[in-house]
């Protein structure tokens, strides 16, 4: 076997380790991007909005978003147990109740949309109008297939409210065709179709749902369907580790002129799915 000419042999070695160094250096960089996790529902990411939104972010800032998309509920346990840095979730109560416990720095309105009954295209609960309580009682009384996520997310606590108000208990007896899934928006969507069920959806899935076979929307219009989204910083001052600067950033840009407009332009088949306000509130 020939050996390498020595000088060849330096160069080669020159060679490698320049490599070496140099992609110890890319994966330290990587490793140092910034990055924030942001516990969100299941509406903001099925609805592709994050798919639309984050880039912009990212773009204009070199923060990276990374989503832990779940029911509202969740989102804001996730956060009290310090493995968020920020909330972007639709359940105004308990956003509230999450600032005034001390674990979130201040709630800042973004956006609404709003909540939609769905169901059969037959409609054979007879619930198609624009009164949700109405409809909801009807539900109770025909003993209707009806999906509730079940999953303690903004969609669920209003679902709730909307039960409440329509004076059916559900906690203390449920109706005849009531089923939890403990699943988010999509999937409680996809079991709808398939079984022929009604579902509550905020409107920004549905718009994004394909798999609608039969299904419409027969409730719409009902002022109490309004679904407002805000975004809250976690408080350093129960989890120091959170990143609060990069979070700050990110809450401070939705709000903005360019946050705003980038949450308008979304659309699906020209239909705008989210509205952004968070200069009237």
């Amino acid at each position: 076997m020939a050996l390498m000419n020595p000088t060849r042999r330096l160069a080669l070695r020159s060679l490698i380790g320049a490599t070496v160094l140099l992609g110890a250096l890319g994966a330290a960089q990587a490793q140092q991007a910034p990055f924030i996790v942001m516990a969100s529902t299941t509406s903001t990411e099925q609805s592709g909005l994050f798919g639309h939104l984050l880039p912009a972010f990212t773009k204009e800032t070199g923060i990276a978003v990374r989503v832990v998309a779940q029911g509202t509920g969740q989102a804001l346990d996730m956060a009290r147990r310090g493995d968020a840095d920020i909330v972007f979730v639709h359940d105004q109560p308990a956003e509230e109740k999450f600032v005034a416990e001390g674990f979130g720095l201040k709630r800042q309105a973004v956006m609404y949309n709003d909540f939609v009954l769905v169901g059969p295209k037959a409609d054979p609960a007879h619930v198609a109008g624009k009164d949700v309580a109405a409809a909801m009682g009807k539900l109770a009384a025909a003993g209707a297939p009806f999906i509730s996520r079940g999953d303690k997310s903004g969609t669920h606590a209003a679902e709730l409210r909307f039960w409440k108000l329509a004076g059916v208990d559900v906690a203390a007896s449920k109706p005849a065709g009531y089923k939890e899934c403990g699943c988010g928006m999509g999937p409680a969507l996809n079991i709808a179709a398939s079984s022929g069920a009604y579902v509550l959806a905020d409107r920004g899935t549905w718009l994004s749902f394909k798999n609608r076979g039969d299904m419409s929307i027969l409730v719409e219009g009902d002022k109490k369907l309004f679904n407002q989204y805000g975004v809250i910083v976690v408080n350093p001052a129960k989890h120091p580790h959170v990143k609060v600067k990069e979070a700050q950033r990110f809450a401070d840009w939705v709000v903005s002129p360019a946050g705003q407009a980038s949450i308008a332009s979304y659309r699906i088949n020209g239909e705008q799915l989210f509205f952004p306000n968070a200069q009237g509130q």
